[in-house]
Formats: structure tokens, C-alpha cells, sequence
């Protein structure tokens, strides 16, 4: 690790380092293909390192050849590739990961260590360059984690031929990729059987995205295409209740030990079977009728597709992986420990911990004269909601029982049905306890957001990334959308 840090002080210390994005062209420094570099990233909440596995020399550079030089501002992670012989800055991007949460867990407090499967995607260069990684300290500033020198050239890196076995579905296709905003939805949990419903689910989910704002009013910026790989077996794994299968990604549900928390580890697997496309953004669909699912910023999103909230899961899970929008709840319990730090205000620009109010990150868009913070009913949502909640974790609890214990189908449907009831019957008493709030379509400073019911804050009093629903985003989740749409299509 002390070798990685003093590697990278070097470099950003190298005259030039750090010239302006519109000074880059694209030509200069690449060739219309992608370098895919994936790593390990170890260690538990003290310790992190990385040691890369393996580069490879893929198809068509899918992002922009403009804006390559990421100033959004988001993520726990920066990646920052420099020419080597001029130490220039030639393209960055920001992100979360999977170990990113780990290290906020019980188990890496612990101590334990874990390794996690990573990649990052660069425009392929012509001659040898950095490949660093920065990580967030507690207070938010960029540390040196990692520096590697890579040569384009080396007889090392990968140039195989993709799997056969995996068909491309073209859903919507508006122009270049350089200049279009490339999604896949990767499939999941599907058998070769489930063909037909692979592409069914492809134009479902693509008609709920391009129905909800702001992606409607830009879906001329969007390329769609679908990616599937049969698997074996049908659905995905859930740990409690015993229930494993052989899929192609792996996924599964009780992810950092959160039951509803719906990821992939198998990093690799997801690799290979995108390259099939060129992309920005994943989405992995998954063939499951249970609610769960997951968003990590410039990651990918997972949602289950026949679950009652589908069309919100989906587009919840999108904002966070899109956008790196914060969650908004934060009654229902998770896996994490301090995701947040106390007393330092976080990078996502939907939350914030208000330690300046006279200069809080949306100032610009708030509703004139609103008190701040904004003396919502916090009160009563609070009782209900924990009262809910309890009742859910119960629930799941009793199913999860059942499905070990080999009860029989008919009876496990029944508790489920239940529970489907009572989600949406909770669903529309929020719903309607805060349409009779005076602060509805206001824009303030609401205190209860990103898991913590005291001194985190959100920008309105409802919103996608806060309660279940078919709902927009508030006026601050929108606006960071549409900044990034303008980002990754230009």
C-alpha cells in the first residue's frame, strides 16, 4: 500500500497533471476501443488494497469522446488515468463499489477481510499510461489507494472472442455511442426455455424507463439492448430460506447480509457477458417474483421483474446506480454501520447533513421563505412507518421459516399474498398521510434520509428514492439526472 500511495503523490504532482477537460482530444490519446481493467479490491473496514487481475482489449468505446474527464462529483471512488510520459490527465470517473459497503459492515469492523472482483472501463490508449485509484476519507477528501503503469502494447492483455452462446437483443437505437447513452439490461436467472420472456421483460422495463421523467424527455439520448445468457435453473439464490440456482451471475438475494439486498459478486461472469454490447450502464434483470434489488453508483442496478413493485424498484434502484442518488428512507433496517459519518457533509446531492444552512447544496431551488430545517410531521410518519416495518420483518421471517421447513406451495403463497397486501396498504397510507402535509410540493430541508431518522436531511417531503410508489423524483433527484444525461451524451 505504501508503494501504491507514494506512486500516485508523484503523479499528481507532475506539471500538467491537471489541464482542463476541453484541452483533451479524444485522438491524442485513444483508438475507438474499450481497455477493460479489472482488479481485486481487499481488505475489511481499516485496510483496503488493490492488485489488478487482468486487462483486456474489447469492442467500441461505448462512452463519450467529449467529456472524458469526470467533474460530476459523486462516488466514494475515483479512477484517474494519466499519459505517462506527460503526466496529463486524460480521463477520470467517479464510482462506488461493492467492497465500498462491505467496509461499513459488522463483519469488516470485525476485522474479517474480503476480496471483491472490479473493473473499470477506459476509451483504449495509444501509449502506456497511469491507472490510479483514490479513495474518500471519513471527512470526504481523496486519498492515493493505488497506481499502476499499463502498456497498450504488452502480448499480456486479453483479446479473446466473446461467447458464442449469448444473444443480442437491439431494443432502441438512436445513433453513436459516443454520443448516446448505452444501456444493458443483462439477463438473469432465465433458461433457454425462457427466451420469449426474456424479450417480453425487455420491452416492459424499456417502456416503464422511457414513461418516467426525465428520461422521457430524453430518450432520444438512450441505446437499449438486452444481453442473455441461459442459465440452468430458473430464479436466483436466497440464502434463508435455503433456496440456491445455477444462473449465470450468480446473484442472490441476503447480499451483506440485508434479506432484501440483491447482488452479484461474480463481477467477472457480468464482464463478459456485457462486452457482447457496448455500454455505459447495467441493468441485470432478474427472473425472480420477490421483492429486492440494488443500485451502486457507476456499478449496475439489479431489480426482480414480477415482483408487485416492479416499475419502482427498477427505477429506485436506477437513480442510485445512474445518478448516485442517496436513498431517502431510513426506517427499514440495512447492513451498514455509519454509512455516513457524522458531522461531514455527504458527496450525493440529494442529501445533506446541513452544516451550513445558508449555503446548502440546493439553496438555489428551494421554496421561497421555507423555514429550515422544515418542520415536517415526522412524528406520526415515523410511528407508522417502524410500525410497518416491524410487522414486514416478521413476515419475511415467518416465509423464509417456511421455505426451509418444506411447508407446502399453497401455504407459503398465502403469507405471501399477505404480505403483498400489507405493502400496499402501507404504501397508500403514506401516500395519503402526506397529501394532506402544507409542505407537499415544497422544496425545504426534511430531516430523516440516507438511514438515519436524525441529522441527515432530504430536499422534499415524498420522492422515488424515499417511499414505494409510482412517483417522481423530487426536483433535486431530477435536476442530477438530467445533469448526468447532458454528461454521458455529449
Amino acid at each position: 500500500m505504501r508503494r501504491a500511495i507514494v506512486y500516485t503523490i508523484v503523479i499528481l504532482f507532475i506539471p500538467g497533471a491537471q489541464f482542463a477537460q476541453t484541452s483533451l482530444n479524444f485522438d491524442d490519446y485513444f483508438v475507438d476501443k474499450t481497455m477493460r481493467l479489472d482488479y481485486f479490491h481487499i481488505g475489511d473496514a481499516k485496510e483496503e488494497w488493490i492488485t489488478v487481475d487482468q486487462v483486456y482489449e474489447q469492442g467500441t468505446w461505448a462512452g463519450s469522446q467529449r467529456n472524458l474527464i469526470d467533474n460530476i462529483d459523486n462516488g466514494r471512488y475515483y479512477a484517474k488515468i494519466y499519459d505517462s510520459s506527460s503526466g496529463q490527465l486524460i480521463f477520470s470517473k467517479g464510482f462506488d463499489s461493492y467492497f465500498g459497503e462491505y467496509k461499513t459492515t459488522n463483519q469488516a469492523l470485525k476485522g474479517i477481510k474480503r476480496a471483491y472482483h472490479e473493473t473499470i472501463l477506459i476509451p483504449y490508449p495509444k501509449k502506456n499510461i497511469r491507472f490510479t485509484l483514490e479513495v474518500r476519507n471519513r471527512e470526504n477528501i481523496f486519498l492515493p489507494l493505488f497506481s499502476q503503469e499499463i502498456d497498450p502494447s504488452s502480448v499480456s492483455i486479453i483479446k479473446e472472442n466473446l461467447d458464442k452462446k449469448v444473444k443480442i437483443f437491439e431494443i432502441r437505437k438512436n445513433g453513436s455511442p459516443h454520443e448516446k447513452i448505452d444501456i444493458a439490461f443483462i439477463a438473469e436467472g432465465y433458461t433457454s426455455e425462457e427466451e420469449e420472456k426474456v424479450e417480453a421483460d425487455l420491452k416492459r422495463f424499456t417502456e416503464v424507463f422511457f414513461n418516467h421523467e426525465p428520461y422521457r424527455t430524453y430518450k432520444d439520448r438512450f441505446n437499449i439492448y438486452g444481453v442473455f445468457k441461459p442459465s440452468e435453473e430458473s430464479g436466483c439464490d436466497e440464502p434463508r430460506p435455503g433456496i440456491f440456482k445455477n444462473t449465470v451471475l450468480n446473484a442472490t438475494f441476503n447480499s451483506l447480509g440485508s434479506e432484501r439486498y440483491l447482488l452479484t459478486e461474480d463481477n467477472k461472469s457480468l464482464r463478459d457477458i456485457a462486452a457482447h454490447v457496448p455500454y455505459d450502464f447495467l441493468f441485470i434483470m432478474i427472473n425472480h417474483k420477490r421483492y429486492g434489488g440494488g443500485g451502486i453508483y457507476n456499478l449496475y442496478c439489479t431489480f426482480t421483474v414480477d415482483n408487485q413493485w416492479y416499475e419502482y424498484l427498477f427505477l429506485h434502484e436506477f437513480g442510485h446506480s445512474f445518478a448516485g442518488l442517496a436513498d431517502g428512507y431510513y426506517t427499514s433496517s440495512v447492513a451498514y454501520n455509519e454509512f455516513y459519518p457524522r458531522g461531514v457533509e455527504p458527496v450525493e446531492p440529494n442529501i445533506t447533513a446541513l452544516l451550513d444552512p445558508k449555503n446548502i447544496k440546493w439553496k438555489d431551488s428551494l421554496t421561497p421563505n421555507i423555514e429550515i430545517p422544515t418542520p415536517w410531521e415526522k412524528e406520526g410518519f415515523d410511528k407508522m412507518d417502524m410500525a410497518y416495518q416491524k410487522i414486514r420483518g416478521e413476515i419475511n421471517e415467518k416465509i423464509a421459516r417456511m421455505k426451509r421447513e418444506k411447508a407446502p406451495q399453497a401455504e407459503v403463497e398465502k403469507v405471501e399474498q399477505e404480505s403483498d397486501r400489507l405493502s400496499r396498504d402501507h404504501a397508500k397510507k403514506v401516500d395519503d398521510y402526506f397529501s394532506k402535509s402544507r409542505f407537499r410540493d415544497k422544496v425545504g430541508v426534511f430531516e430523516g434520509a440516507g438511514y438515519s431518522a436524525k441529522g441527515l436531511y432530504r430536499p422534499m417531503l415524498d420522492c422515488l428514492m424515499f417511499t414505494k410508489g409510482k412517483k417522481p423524483f423530487c426536483k433535486i433527484c431530477a435536476q442530477t439526472v438530467v445533469r448526468v444525461i447532458k454528461h454521458f451524451s455529449e
